[in-house]
């Protein structure tokens, strides 16, 4: 280990996953174990950096690394890192940039040259990363996935989130839909909450204007992570697409109904909870970066969300 001025320096942990916020979740289950396993490192997540302030909720991590792709090397010296791990997938292009780094120990997925275990098909992502881990000899528990408390105040607490916005077209749930959602719920007395990103508020509002709800319905764009974070913690109801909104209401344990497209339930799906998922499987054509809604998503009904927010004792 490098010292400075004859003391040792912190070692450092490197647990890559450049991916976005719901990627970030079901792997936190792993980041725990990590923190466990390694508590004299100083951890680092290499991801978006716009994932900091969520991040900071898993509890295990010291700080985020930006990196927002594979494209580049990840920028750090070779043999800073003494331990690296491959959240991000089991591929050479994720390994090398791994490699790259001449850590003491890599801990990943078989791989030319690397111990680990084969990749699976078909397991829960919280499964695959805390499977990882085991197979290396470190303890990990899959339903170890709660965050932490978000520090920001909740601008809408008990309001029924609709998270109308998603990455791709594929996920993307129709306007007219949400709206019809939206203002039953209104019709029963439940405040509503539109959310979104600021690129996804002219949806939201479209939706808000559908359903006969104000303006001030509408949070898109105007919430930073934690902020969303506190909306969805203190939410009654979290109706999404299968998006980080949805796995922030696992996280928080909030009942949520989550329509899913183009990603498999069984891979991606809640946990067990007040958490309902979905889908039409024998449709689903599983085109995440299409830019029309998949089968699957279109299968879901307004009538179909609203019978699972009654299963769930919200309506």
């Amino acid at each position: 280990m490098a010292s400075i001025n004859g003391l040792r320096e912190q070692p450092e942990l490197l647990a890559l996953r450049a991916l976005k916020l719901g990627d970030l979740l079901v792997a936190v289950p792993a980041l725990r174990a990590l923190r466990r396993e390694f508590p004299e490192h100083r951890i680092l997540y290499a991801a978006q950096e716009w994932l900091a302030p969520a991040v900071e909720l898993v509890g295990s991590v010291d700080a985020l690394l930006p990196l927002h792709g594979l494209d580049v090397p990840i920028d750090l010296t070779p043999g800073r890192i003494d331990v690296a791990v491959n959240l991000h997938g089991s591929g050479p292009e994720s390994t090398g940039r791994l490699e790259a780094l001449a850590p003491r120990r890599l801990i990943g997925h078989a791989a030319p040259g690397l111990p680990g275990p084969e990749w699976r098909h078909g397991i829960h992502e919280r499964e695959r990363w805390a499977g990882l881990l085991s197979w290396h000899g470190i303890a990990a528990d899959p339903l170890d996935y709660l965050l932490l408390p978000p520090r920001a105040a909740n601008p809408a607490p008990g309001a029924v989130v609709l998270h109308v916005g998603a990455a791709y077209g594929s996920r993307l749930w129709p306007v007219e839909r949400f709206a019809a959602v939206a203002a039953e719920f209104n019709r029963a007395g439940r405040q509503v909450l539109l959310t979104g990103s600021a690129s996804e508020r002219p949806r939201a509002l479209a939706v808000a204007g559908r359903a006969g709800l104000p303006e001030s319905s509408v949070a898109a764009g105007e919430l930073d992570l934690q902020a969303f974070a506190a909306v969805v913690a203190g939410a009654a109801l979290v109706v999404s697409a299968d998006t980080g909104a949805a796995h922030l209401a696992s996280a928080y344990a909030r009942p949520s109904v989550v329509i899913f497209g183009p990603a498999p339930v069984t891979e991606w799906g809640p946990p067990a909870g007040p958490h309902i998922a979905l889908t039409d499987e024998t449709v689903r054509v599983g085109d995440t970066f299409a830019a029309d809604p998949d089968p699957a998503l279109l299968a879901v009904t307004v009538a179909d969300v609203l019978a699972a927010a009654e299963k769930l004792e919200v309506l």
